[in-house]
């Protein structure tokens, strides 16, 4: 559906008799059918009778089943939330009565601030990119095959680099979007690598029959390739999660995007990835559950006194006879071993870093970014553990941190059009004093810095409750729905042995409260005056009270020009934010508030997904 829709809107685009018909809100709005109409037709292959199963299409592929097709109408949902609660913009730069005072500095700009001030910042472009990025997760949760799994992850990670750089005439999101591509294109090549190790090793790329060659090999070099080729894809897998240590590009790359691209980034790739490690840790863990140490004692072997007598130098005849089975046990669990340690590595790394570089950020964007990679360590920890009760956990972590960040992004956009609109009803009236805060402060759509929150809630009480309600949840305050995602993946934790890493966990926990209370701090502390005039000279003064400029002063500096610019054409259009984007930020709060009233459905939702997948 997705793909006949995506090539649908590229004739569409294409045609100039079409094209002209088709304006960019028009465009978004189609392309949020088309994901609630492809989610549908999702949603009803879960009525086929031997999904339970799987199905394999596409002569092995991809592998159909209740989870992948669950958790794609999940995706599917949030993308087309995520586009149907874009703002409605007004060009309203024209009635602004701007007097002769600031007309000689507008002529001063260069002819580009006079060609672009009613510009649209609606990119036609961006509904089609998401669509492809959606396609290509979609296809990777239910990949079944090395070359079916390379292709979905390049697929979705390309239409990511086009999404990072699509405002091309901002510098920051230029760089962000090269940022991302370069080391994004390491990942991929680190991937690429382990599947090409794979199928060296084996000659297969279908992970069923890789599965089933690991159950009955008993080489050790075959092992011992086929885990360096998984290391090698986890830990590529890894780097595009964003997971400590691989995580360094993360917070660059969401602070120097655009809002409403970060608010895609930091969602729908982490989704489909994690789904896709679930799976693979999944299998290998399960070819370890026929119960390792029955065979053990049936093999009359102690694991400790033989490994002790190999490094002790025993003549093998002291050692019991080791059967087939028991050496390719061995090796098996070797493997799952390894990747195990991997996973549990990045998962301390991630809480632990996650949280101690986050208490010095001063920019919201990279606060939320390091905010995510230790919930990414949370993430982690249950996917390493792999019981019933951890992939239970893990499936609702996923559930709740969507929702949650989802939410934050959600209000983050509202509050930065609320400022806007403000800023622009003061150019409206003819006074110096609106002049001088218009040129002196670089007031944008996108909230940079935590202080520009500074007194949101005696302006905005109702989205500043909001995003507290987000901050308190993110922090794992009961009794909101982050309080038990966290409590499920440390229960889940604890009864399988690992204590320390649980201490870990909620030590970083109750530090990590400390900078979502300096944002929820900041939102109900009421904003000074932070701009000073003289009516006198009439000169402006920066934030600093040490730097001004005159707007007398002719001509302009080719910097006082440029900031000029940068100024005008972020302030050219008034920002309506749609009743659909009010009414979903209500109800996702209402869901994080109250979730402790009726947690039965979320719950026994994980549940059954995770009994489908751990006793497939």
């Amino acid at each position: 559906m997705i793909f006949i829709s995506i090539l649908i809107l590229i004739v569409a685009i294409a045609l100039p008799s079409l094209n002209k018909q088709l304006s960019p809100i028009l465009i978004t709005r189609i392309s949020t059918i088309i994901f609630l109409y492809a989610g549908a037709l999702s949603f009803n292959a879960l009525y086929i009778q031997s999904i339970g199963s799987g199905i394999g299409i596409y002569s092995g592929l991809f592998h159909v089943t209740f989870l992948s097709q669950l958790l794609e109408v999940f995706l599917l949902i949030i993308g087309s939330l995520i586009l149907i609660a874009w703002p409605l913009k007004t060009n309203d730069v024209t009635n602004f009565n701007i007097n002769s005072n600031i007309l000689p500095i507008l002529r001063n700009t260069s002819k580009k601030v006079q060609d672009t001030v009613n510009k649209t910042n609606y990119i036609t472009e961006y509904s089609l990119v998401v669509l492809f990025s959606t396609f290509g997760a979609s296809l990777l949760v239910s990949s079944a095959d090395l070359v079916s799994m390379y292709l979905s992850i390049e697929l979705q990670s390309f239409a990511l680099y086009i999404l990072a750089t699509l405002y091309r005439d901002s510098e920051s999101a230029t760089k962000a979007g090269l940022k991302y591509f370069l080391l994004g294109g390491l990942s991929s090549c680190l991937i690429l690598l382990g599947a090409g190790l794979i199928y060296t090793f084996t000659g297969l790329t279908n992970f069923e029959s890789i599965y089933s060659l690991i159950s009955v090999s008993d080489s050790n070099n075959i092992i011992q390739g086929l885990s360096l080729g998984l290391i090698l894809i986890i830990v590529g897998f890894l780097f595009k999660i964003a997971a400590a240590p691989l995580h360094n590009w993360a917070p660059d790359v969401y602070d120097d995007s655009p809002t409403n691209i970060t608010i895609w980034l930091t969602i729908m790739p982490k989704i489909s990835i994690l789904i896709f490690l679930l799976e693979i840790q999944t299998h290998i863990g399960y070819l370890t559950n026929g119960d390792v140490q029955s065979i053990l004692i049936s093999s009359g072997l102690d694991l400790l006194n033989y490994f002790t007598n190999i490094f002790d130098g025993v003549a093998s005849s002291a050692i019991p006879a080791i059967n087939s089975e028991l050496i390719t046990t061995k090796l098996v669990e070797n493997t799952s071993n390894i990747l195990t340690n991997l996973l549990l590595i990045s998962s301390l790394l991630s809480l632990i870093i996650g949280t101690i570089v986050g208490l010095a950020q001063t920019r919201i964007k990279r606060l939320l970014a390091l905010s995510t990679v230790s919930h990414i360590g949370f993430i982690l920890l249950a996917l390493s553990i792999n019981t019933e009760q951890s992939i239970d956990s893990l499936i609702f972590y996923i559930i709740q941190y969507t929702i949650t960040n989802l939410n934050v992004f959600l209000i983050i956009i509202a509050l930065g059009y609320m400022i806007h609109n403000s800023v622009l009803q003061l150019i409206r009236q003819d006074d110096i004093k609106s002049k001088n805060y218009y040129l002196n402060n670089k007031i944008d759509t996108d909230i940079k810095f935590i202080y520009e929150l500074k007194g949101q809630f005696f302006t905005n009480p109702l989205l500043s409750l909001s995003l507290s309600i987000c901050l308190f949840s993110m922090a794992g305050i009961p009794p909101l729905i982050g309080f038990f995602s966290k409590q499920f993946v440390l229960f889940a934790a604890i009864e399988s042995g690992y204590y320390f890493i649980s201490i870990v966990a909620i030590l970083v926990s109750i530090i990590s409260g400390s900078y979502y209370l300096k944002i929820i701090k900041v939102l109900h502390t009421e904003a000074a005056e932070s701009i000073s005039f003289s009516n006198e000279n009439e000169h402006i003064y920066s934030n600093e009270g040490d730097d001004y400029v005159s707007i007398y002063d002719s001509p302009l500096s080719s910097k006082t020009s440029s900031n000029l610019e940068n100024k005008v054409v972020s302030n050219d259009e008034e920002l309506l934010l749609t009743n659909f984007h009010s009414f979903l930020i209500s109800s996702l709060t209402l869901s994080i508030l109250l979730f402790i009233l009726k947690p039965s459905i979320i719950l026994n939702s994980t549940q059954l997904l995770s009994l489908s997948l751990y006793n497939y």
